[in-house]
């Protein structure tokens, strides 16, 4: 699974001009989920992006977790990620996972995060969605697990 955090001082989520979710100072995690990703990596990726240190702390280090500042996290599902670009001028998309194993595993990851921190919001699988976010640092890590 891979999860490409941003840490955000803002973030929301449309689809079809409707305001789905949104989210103040926090995460925007966009989840990609491939073949092979099992519950196990659902649950080591909540661990993971719960506990990863992006926020600056009183000596302005990152040393901090969306926990600790008791931040909000927005996930959005997101297959391109997945996606295969080493050749070509097109993405191959064949190392993603199939979209039912996908959302079994990214509701898993929700389910994960959701058991652990209360302010959690997510985009829909499988819709067009609009996305805008305002990136603080900007901070961007890439994580797979």
């Amino acid at each position: 699974m891979i999860g490409l955090l941003q840490r955000v001082s803002k973030a929301s989520v449309q689809v079809d001009g409707e305001l789905i979710a949104q989210i103040e100072r926090g995460i925007l995690v966009l989840v990609g989920v491939e073949k092979g990703d099992e519950a196990i990596h659902a649950e080591r990726l909540a661990k993971r992006l719960l506990g990863y240190r992006v926020f600056a702390d009183g000596n302005d280090k990152m040393n901090l977790s969306v926990q600790d500042v008791d931040g909000d996290v927005l996930l959005v599902p997101q297959f391109t990620l997945a996606a295969d670009t080493r050749k070509g001028k097109r993405a191959s998309f064949t190392s993603a996972a199939l979209p039912a194993e996908g959302l079994t595993l990214f509701n898993l990851l929700f389910n994960n995060i959701k058991a652990q921190h209360a302010s959690l919001a997510s985009g829909k699988f499988g819709a067009d969605m609009q996305v805008s976010l305002i990136n603080d640092g900007p901070v961007t890590f890439w994580l797979q697990v």
